[in-house]
C-alpha cells in the first residue's frame, strides 16, 4: 500500500466526525473545516522563505514539476504532502505556507501549514538548522488564531479548528541532522534515552496542541532514516547501503510514540479528542528496497543535510 492511501485510510478511520457536522471537505462519513501542518522540511511549503538559514527550495530545480515550474519554497520537485493531503481531503489544492507573502484571508478559513524547514522535537535541532522551532510553530499557530478570531469571529474559530485535521511531521532531523551528525547529544543520551527525549517532547507537543483546541490530530511516524541519501553517502559504506543504526533509532521512536498516542487516545477521548499515529516507515522502506514491485526504477525520499547544506529532492522514477 502506498504510503500516502495509508495515511488517508488511517485518517477515515481514526479521525471521524459525527455524521451531520459540515465543513469544507469530506472523506466517507468524515466533514473537515481545514487542514494543518506542523513540522520540517518534509511538509514546509514556503516558511522558510524569508528566513535566514540554509534550508531553503525557493531556487531551482526545485518546483520544476510545480504549476507553472515555480520554485515556491517546497522542498520537493513538485508538491509536498500537505498539498496532497488538502486536495486528496477535498479541502483545497494547495496549503499554503501561514508566513508566505500571498496568503489570503480566506485560506485561513481553510488552514494553513506552519511548519519549518531544519525543525524537531529537540530543541537544539532548529538552533542548529536556524529553523522555526516547534515551540514556534505552536506561537504561530496562536497568531493564525487571533487572525482568524479578527476575521470571523471566536465561536467560528472555535468550530473551524474543532473540525479541523492537524497532522505533524517532524523528528527525522533530530535523527539524521544532530544526534548522527553533531556530537554533542551523542555525549549526553545512548540512543535509546535520546528516543525517550524526543517522545517526551513530541508528547509535550501534541498535548499542547490539543489543549490548543485541536480535536483530531494525525501524529506521522519518522521514516527509515537511514536510508536518507545524505545518510547512506556519510554512513552507509562504499556502495552506500541504508544505514542500519539510523533505521533502528527511528523504527525505536515510532514504537515508543505509537504507544504514547494510545494512551493519549485513552485519556482524552472523553473530551472529543482522536489523535491517529499515522507510520509511513515500513511502506517507505519497502518502496526503497523494491522500487519495481511499485512500477518504479529507483526510490529517493526528500533529506535534508545541515552539514554540507546540500538537499536532496524527492524523486521517483
Amino acid at each position: 500500500m502506498e504510503p500516502l492511501l495509508r495515511v488517508l485510510l488511517l485518517v477515515q478511520l481514526l479521525l471521524q466526525v459525527p455524521e451531520g457536522v459540515h465543513g469544507a471537505g469530506s472523506i466517507g462519513k468524515m466533514n473537515i473545516s481545514a487542514i494543518y501542518i506542523f513540522g520540517d522540511s518534509i511538509v514546509d511549503p514556503g516558511n522558510n522563505n524569508n528566513r535566514i538559514t540554509e534550508a531553503k527550495a525557493n531556487f531551482p530545480p526545485y518546483g520544476q514539476d510545480f504549476p507553472g515550474g515555480i520554485a515556491t519554497g517546497r522542498f520537493s520537485n513538485g508538491l509536498v504532502p500537505g498539498d496532497m493531503l488538502a486536495s486528496k481531503l477535498g479541502v483545497k489544492e494547495l496549503l499554503p505556507p501561514y508566513l508566505g507573502h500571498n496568503l489570503q484571508l480566506n485560506d485561513l478559513l481553510t488552514g494553513v501549514a506552519f511548519a519549518s524547514g531544519g525543525s524537531g522535537y529537540d530543541p537544539l535541532t532548529s538552533t542548529l538548522s536556524t529553523a522555526i522551532s516547534n515551540t514556534g510553530q505552536l506561537e504561530l499557530f496562536q497568531d493564525y488564531k487571533e487572525k482568524l478570531t479578527a476575521l470571523v469571529g471566536e465561536e467560528e474559530m472555535t468550530r473551524v479548528i474543532s473540525q479541523g485535521v492537524f497532522f505533524t511531521v517532524m523528528g527525522a532531523n533530530d535523527i539524521a541532522n544532530n544526534y548522527f551528525t553533531v556530537p554533542l547529544r551523542r555525549h549526553q543520551y545512548d540512543v535509546s534515552s535520546y528516543v525517550d527525549f524526543l517522545v517526551s517532547s513530541a508528547v509535550n507537543f501534541t498535548m499542547t496542541l490539543n489543549d490548543m483546541g485541536a480535536k483530531r490530530i494525525g501524529f506521522v511516524g519518522i521514516p527509515p532514516m537511514g536510508c536518507c541519501p545524505s545518510q547512506r553517502t556519510l554512513a552507509g559504506g562504499p556502495s552506500s547501503e541504508c544505514e542500519p543504526l539510523r533505521n533502528q533509532a527511528s523504527a525505536l521512536f515510532n514504537t515508543r510514540i505509537s504507544r504514547e498516542i494510545d494512551r493519549l487516545n485513552a485519556e482524552r477521548n472523553i473530551y472529543g479528542s482522536k489523535f491517529a499515529y499515522i507510520d509511513i516507515y515500513y511502506n517507505l522502506l519497502d518502496l526503497i528496497q523494491n522500487p519495481t514491485l511499485y512500477g518504479k526504477s529507483n526510490v529517493f525520499f526528500h533529506c535534508n543535510s545541515i552539514l554540507s547544506a546540500r538537499v536532496i529532492i524527492w524523486t521517483i522514477q
